[in-house]
């Protein structure tokens, strides 16, 4: 009797807890969101300007204590981060004024999807960023519902600002708006009243993120979307006498799209000399056409040319992970005025719980890298400035304890099985990572590494790797890692939150042989 009382006592609890995190989600989601009817109305636009208006003024959502605990022990060094709330999308990676430029989407006022912003940060090196105080608003009503990703072109003395205008109309709608902004060299912005490029007929409201770029002195557009039927694709458009204010359509671009995923996010297609790398993530992508672990996958095709007429990328290869760890998203690329093509992805993904939500905090992009074909293969790999971080270095060896801010060269030979781990604590723990180049696999297993988090997919990472002398370059920066393997052909990135005793260095199999950097995020090359 006494069990069965208990049982129902439990089920009782069970089901006053489901009700209560019912109500707690909907307090949450009018909190940052609104009701429908609110987004429609008075009340909602009321509630909107109050956050604009503390975005304006440079408010963010005050930190806890524990907040700046967090960020005084795991805070990263050497990555762009947000001051507050949420950072996701690189949005108008771009060259302007002298200086590189690179914005990121940020709700500020908690780790929610919100009322989307861009903050604008610049460098000299494509290292050292800071924030310039300048935002991309939601304060119009072609985008009162988020400035969502996009990108940036120089045009004259100003930069054009493409991005997506996220609308809600009254009934719950969503209105997808292609719209613009000119910024002046002293950072003002003065948005473009009118629709680029509407939502097609033939595509759902899932259409979104303009890359625009330039093709032997035309400029052209694509945009991510999906069908009537739940099918993503991605579009071209063609500037008429390169006016960045009148496009026309050219048609669905031609990549060898299996038609498996049911959105098209972030696509950017940039030039390694003169071929077309295709950039994009197909959400929902079938595993069948190429297998990946994380909730949406981050890919890319390579062509033989471009043929704008025919919206079309010529002898196209198959698909590829531009990223095989756990953290790689929206990346975003553009060509430089030299015509070295560069990008920066963000490393997180959406629909993932971190465990810096608790403090209202997520997100981070990944470093600066540019891109390079050799073989047909694509290698990515970071900017030679990175280099100017180094501050003291020795030979790679076991260490107890590190600033967990560092990077490695290494080196491992042919045959060879090698085991290291990172973020080590006294009993072994950490970021295991094996080169099993006997066996030609690479793995990355962060299941002892700290706090674990997205564990319904998995724990570990792999990619294949020739049986060959293989290097490895590693970035350490609190609780992110980037590792390129062979200058860059296959790239592991992504979050770990490890303990306050993982700070050391373990071999505990082969004998890889390297360099190890202390890495001092003041230091720039003269």
């Amino acid at each position: 009797p006494n069990l069965k009382k208990f049982k129902k006592s439990c089920q009782t609890f069970n089901i006053f807890c489901y009700f209560f995190h019912l109500l707690l989600a909907f307090l949450i989601r009018n909190r940052y969101y609104g009701s429908k009817k609110k987004f429609g109305g008075t009340k909602w636009n009321g509630q909107r300007n109050v956050v604009i208006d503390a975005m304006k003024t440079g408010q963010r959502k005050k930190s806890k204590r524990s907040l700046r605990i967090w960020l005084h022990l795991l805070g990263i060094h050497y990555h762009v981060e947000p001051k507050s709330g949420l950072l996701n999308d690189p949005n108008g990676f771009s060259y302007f004024d002298g200086k590189w430029i690179l914005f990121y989407q940020n709700f500020p006022f908690g780790a929610a999807h919100g009322l989307k912003s861009w903050v604008q940060t610049e460098s000299e090196d494509l290292v050292h960023f800071k924030e310039t105080g300048v935002t991309l608003l939601p304060d119009t009503r072609l985008d009162s519902h988020g400035a969502y990703s996009g990108s940036a072109m120089q045009f004259g003395d100003k930069l054009f600002l493409f991005y997506t205008g996220n609308v809600r109309d009254a009934e719950w709608v969503r209105h997808p708006y292609q719209v613009g902004a000119l910024m002046d060299k002293d950072g003002k912005i003065e948005k473009i009243d009118q629709i680029l490029i509407d939502q097609p007929a033939d595509s759902t409201d899932h259409f979104r993120d303009p890359q625009i770029f330039n093709f032997k002195g035309q400029y052209y557009a694509i945009v991510g979307g999906q069908d009537l039927e739940k099918k993503g694709f991605i579009r071209l458009y063609k500037a008429i006498d390169n006016d960045y204010t009148n496009w026309v359509e050219v048609g669905d671009l031609d990549f060898a799209n299996d038609r498996t995923a049911y959105m098209m996010e972030c696509p950017n297609l940039v030039f390694v000399g003169d071929q077309p790398v295709l950039l994009y993530c197909p959400q929902g992508l079938d595993k069948s056409v190429l297998d990946y672990d994380n909730i949406y996958p981050n890919m890319y095709k390579i062509g033989e040319s471009f043929d704008p007429e025919q919206a079309k990328l010529v002898d196209i290869s198959e698909l590829h992970n531009l990223d095989y760890g756990f953290e790689a998203y929206a990346t975003q690329g553009f060509n430089a005025p030299d015509g070295r093509a560069y990008v920066v992805s963000w490393l997180a993904l959406p629909d993932i719980s971190y465990p810096t939500d608790s403090y209202d905090y997520q997100g981070a992009l990944s470093l600066v890298k540019e891109l390079t074909i050799k073989d047909g293969k694509l290698y990515q790999y970071p900017v030679e400035a990175i280099k100017d971080l180094r501050a003291e270095s020795e030979s790679f060896a076991n260490k107890a304890q590190t600033q967990n801010c560092y990077e490695l060269e290494l080196q491992f030979e042919k045959d060879s099985q090698n085991e290291i781990v990172l973020f080590a604590d006294q009993e072994g723990k950490g970021l295991a990572l094996s080169f099993d180049l006997a066996n030609g696999l690479v793995t990355v297993d962060r299941s002892q590494a700290g706090e674990q988090f997205a564990q319904e997919f998995g724990t570990s990472r792999s990619c294949p790797i020739d049986n060959q002398a293989t290097t490895a370059t590693i970035f350490i920066d609190n609780s992110i890692f980037e590792i390129f393997i062979n200058k860059g052909e296959k790239v592991f990135s992504g979050r770990v939150y490890p303990h306050a005793d993982q700070t050391g260095i373990l071999i505990k199999a082969g004998n890889p042989t390297g360099s190890y950097y202390e890495l001092d995020y003041g230091r720039k090359a003269n």
